[in-house]
Formats: C-alpha cells, sequence, structure tokens
C-alpha cells in the first residue's frame, strides 16, 4: 500500500463495503468523499461526513498510517486546520491533536479486498509494452473509451490549433496550409516543412496558386535546392524562385528538408511537389474540406493529387530514375492527411461555430481504415481487435498518455482491472 493507491481507492469508492466505523466504533456516514487535491494541503477538500446524526463539512486527509500525520508535521501546518476526518490504512498509533479536536480516524485495512493489491503489484510491472499486459483483457475496455479518447485528442489539437488562429489572424486556409505541410512532413520531416511553410506569407500561395512551376520554385527554392541548377528544369525553377523572391521580398533564410531513412515515395522533393499541386488543383481548399459531409467526400479532394512531371523518373534533382511512373498520393497516405490535419481542423471550427459539438466527427473517423504502426500491432498481441481509425487513435492516444508514463492510477482501464473482481 502507499498513499497514492489511497488516495485512488478513496477517490473512485472501490470497498468491499461501505457501512464505515472509526476506531472508537462510531458509525461514519460518508455523504461526499470530497474533491481530490493534486496541489498542496489536505487530500480531499470539501467533503462531507455525519458522525453521531451530526453533519461535518470540511477536508479530509489520508495516511497509510496514522502516524505519518507526525512525520508529515500536519499540526503546526494551518492548511490541515479544518480537517474533519483522517483516513489511514494502517492506525498504528493515536494522534492527541486529533483526539482533542474530536477528529474522528477512520481505518480502512478491513474495507479494502487484498485481491487489490495483487492487481496494482502486476500495474507496476516493468512490461515491454503496457505494465498491465500480463492481466489485459479485450473486456477490460470501456464501453465509452474509444470516443472519450479521441475527443480528448481532439480538443487538445484545438487548443493547438486556437492559437496558430490567434497568430495568424483567424486565417484559416493559412493554418490549413502550415498543418499540411506538417503532415506532408512526416515524422522526418513534419517541423522542417512547418517551418518552410510558415517563412511564406500565405497570401504569396494565393496569389500564384494557379501557376504550379511558381509553387513548386517557392517550396523548392526555399528549401535551398535552386543554387546550382542540374538540368533545364531546374533552370527554369531557379528563374521562377528568383523573379518570387525579388517580386514577394523572400526571406533569404533556406530551410533543408532531410532524404535520411526515407524511402524515396517519401522523399521532400517529392511530397512537396504533391503538396503545390494540391493547391494549384483546388484554389478554395479550407472551405472543400471542411463543407465536406463524409470520408469520401474528403478523399476525392487528395484522390488526383500528385507530384509533376519532372518527378515521374527522378526521385531528386537531375538524377533519372529507372522507374517511370506518376507519383500520387496514396489512400493510406491520404487517411493519414485526414486523421492529422483535415478532422483536427474541422473540430476546431465547429467548436469555433457552434455553442456544442456533436458527435458527427467521430462518424468521419470511424469510416476511415485503422492505422497500423507498433503501438497498434502490440494492441493487437493482446488479442484487441482495432476495427477502423477511431479504435487505433484512442489507442495510440491512452498509450502515449497513459501506458508509456506508466499513469495506470488514472487509466480508464487500469480503473476497470482494479475495481473488477
Amino acid at each position: 500500500m502507499n498513499e497514492k493507491l489511497l488516495q485512488y481507492l478513496w477517490n473512485y469508492k472501490v470497498f468491499k463495503q461501505f457501512n464505515f466505523k472509526d476506531t472508537e466504533g462510531n458509525e461514519i456516514e460518508i455523504l461526499d468523499f470530497g474533491q481530490w487535491n493534486t496541489n498542496a494541503g489536505p487530500d480531499f477538500l470539501m467533503a462531507k461526513i455525519k458522525v453521531k446524526d451530526v453533519i461535518f463539512a470540511g477536508n479530509i486527509e489520508l495516511h497509510v498510517k496514522s502516524s505519518d500525520w507526525i512525520f508529515h508535521n500536519h499540526a503546526q501546518d494551518p492548511n490541515y486546520h479544518h480537517i474533519i476526518l483522517h483516513v489511514v490504512y494502517q492506525n498504528d498509533a493515536d494522534i492527541p491533536e486529533l483526539k482533542e479536536r474530536n477528529i474522528p480516524t477512520l481505518e480502512l485495512k478491513e474495507y479494502i479486498d487484498e485481491k487489490i493489491f495483487v492487481k496494482y503489484q502486476n500495474l507496476l510491472k516493468d512490461n515491454p509494452f503496457i505494465a498491465c499486459e500480463e492481466i489485459f483483457k479485450p473486456e477490460n475496455i470501456p464501453i465509452d473509451f474509444y470516443d472519450e479518447a479521441v475527443l480528448n485528442k481532439l480538443e487538445e489539437k484545438s487548443l493547438e490549433l486556437e492559437e496558430s488562429l490567434r497568430k495568424y489572424k483567424n486565417n484559416y486556409e493559412a493554418v490549413l496550409f502550415h498543418s499540411l505541410a506538417y503532415s506532408f512532413g512526416l515524422t522526418v520531416n513534419a517541423q522542417i516543412f512547418r517551418q518552410i511553410a510558415e517563412i511564406i506569407d500565405f497570401s504569396i500561395i494565393y496569389k500564384i496558386r494557379q501557376n504550379k512551376n511558381q509553387l513548386e520554385a517557392l517550396l523548392f527554392g526555399i528549401s535551398g535546392w535552386l543554387e546550382n541548377p542540374q538540368d533545364q528544369q531546374m533552370q527554369l525553377w531557379k528563374r521562377e524562385f528568383d523573379f518570387l523572391k525579388a517580386k514577394f521580398n523572400i526571406s533569404d533564410l533556406k530551410i533543408s528538408p532531410k532524404f535520411l531513412r526515407l524511402r524515396p515515395p517519401n522523399f521532400p522533393t517529392i511530397r512537396l511537389s504533391q503538396l503545390a499541386d494540391l493547391y494549384h488543383q483546388h484554389q478554395n481548399l479550407f472551405s472543400k474540406v471542411i463543407h465536406a459531409k463524409n470520408t469520401d467526400e474528403l478523399t476525392a479532394v487528395f484522390k488526383d493529387v500528385k507530384a509533376s512531371s519532372y518527378w515521374d523518373d527522378h526521385f531528386n534533382f537531375g538524377k533519372i530514375s529507372p522507374v517511370n511512373q506518376s507519383k500520387m498520393l496514396s489512400k493510406d497516405f491520404i487517411e493519414l492527411i485526414i486523421l492529422n490535419t483535415i478532422l483536427p481542423l474541422k473540430y476546431a471550427y465547429e467548436k469555433y461555430q457552434k455553442e456544442e459539438i456533436t458527435d458527427e466527427i467521430l462518424t468521419f473517423y470511424k469510416s476511415l481504415s485503422p492505422e497500423k504502426n507498433s503501438v497498434t500491432e502490440n494492441w493487437k498481441k493482446l488479442n484487441l481487435k482495432i476495427h477502423n481509425a477511431l479504435e487505433s487513435q484512442a489507442l495510440i492516444y491512452h498509450y502515449k498518455n497513459f501506458c508509456s508514463a506508466k499513469n495506470c492510477l488514472h487509466c480508464s482501464i487500469g480503473f476497470k482491472i482494479l475495481k473488477e473482481a
């Protein structure tokens, strides 16, 4: 037993029975267990108890042993002057000042199922994937687990997007451009692509969007790839970039994307060309994605996007590839963009426009395929079936925020494991 677990059991009322009696044999009715206080001071605030037909309101302090009251020097701390109940796992000592103030002590040892300790020890194990994997069962997933996890993730993401909207004066098109650039960069170049996008005033993208060569030239030039043209197409892009740089007074700053550990289809050259084509094809991209009624309409926005013809037989500048084919966006990549960029922005937009957020956004997730990565594969090894992107997104989010941090006592799965017999 430790104090953290004791607080957890008290907060979630995980007891064999509730006919509590204090150490003097008096019945104690807990009318309100109080609010769990994670800051300094008593563990639970604004609680209510009934002892001998008298109702007391105030704070509750929990300890593993009653003598911890002395060791923690609570008697001299004014924060503990409004204690109405001292809750302990084991009553190993009488506390004179509590007796003088008629503050009862409740010993919980006989009210807690010993099986909980075994389960808790299992939660503390250093297993390869998640702490509870040895005792985890698919039925440990709570009913609303997937919906709540994805909505929590969307809410966190919306706060980031709201900050970007404030920075760019509520220009949703600009924020969408920056977010898409991040997604097109994947893990290796995500931050770099976003930096490239943020160097460019979005009004420039808007002005040159009908000229795909100029869009590519702008992105390639800022990436520092046009300094020494190796063929005719590169010379054309360099002339366009020099023209745009002078016309729009673009910074001399160069940001170089990375190629290391990337498969050729994911080379930054290909992805930036595809990003340019997306904005060339769709003049009002934000309006199209925000008003899409289902994932088919969203997918249609991206399905014809491809790198320019130069990249049919190139993956890098000046180096002809033996493979000649159009570099289209794959179905998996399109769904990745929808999941990581479009749906969070749709949520943030609806949150701003409406007083209440409906669950319609979750329907989009349910209609997309589940992601395949090391986290989802490990969940599957625990006999958990993952049917759609709503479930994969929820499990990835939960793993990142609870499992990898070993935050088992605040985990809905851990709670169900501990509470169930």
